[in-house]
């Protein structure tokens, strides 16, 4: 295993929406396995294929693992089904952003389809944090960030360390 350099903001690849991935295969093993040690040593709950420079439509998530409860879960491919109409607000953080926490207000429970490793069909329920990390991932996957997200007085905030990153104006 290896771990990967991450992609920050406001490189361009981290606005693009990935591609499906086609077939689960050793390189999709080998970069699930890749994505997870790269995650745990950032140390992050979760990675999308474009922080990794990797458009494909993959993502890796643990979020009990800080806790020290691991239970890595790889989603490929992955579409909500269903979400809450109630919203919960949350701070997020993004390791392609780091140092700026991110107030986001999604959904509280999602239904998300996935393909795991195995290539079997998965279909979860999620709440409480797993259903903000899996929304954060699928995010990354569209192009789409938490700053996106962000109310208009956070991005003011925000906008300085921001454009200390890079970002346009």
């Amino acid at each position: 295993m290896s771990i990967l350099p991450i992609v920050l903001f406001p490189d361009p690849m981290l606005r693009r929406p990935c591609t499906p991935v086609a077939v689960i295969d050793d390189r999709i093993r080998q970069l699930a396995a890749d994505m997870l040690e790269t995650m745990y040593a950032a140390p992050g709950r979760g990675l999308a294929g474009p922080q990794v420079a990797v458009p494909l439509r993959i993502f890796v998530m643990d979020v009990t693992w800080k806790e020290g409860t691991p239970s890595p879960r790889v989603c490929i491919n992955p579409v909500i089904l269903d979400a809450s109409e109630t919203q919960a607000e949350n701070t997020e953080g993004c390791l392609s952003i780091p140092g700026i926490p991110a107030q986001v207000s999604r959904p509280d429970w999602i239904v998300l389809r996935y393909t795991d490793l195995a290539g079997q069909e998965q279909t979860e329920r999620l709440t409480g944090f797993e259903a903000v990390a899996a929304q954060h991932e699928l995010d990354h996957l569209n192009g789409r960030l938490c700053i996106d997200l962000m109310d208009e007085d956070s991005r003011t905030k925000a906008s300085p360390a921001l454009a200390a990153m890079g970002a346009p104006a």
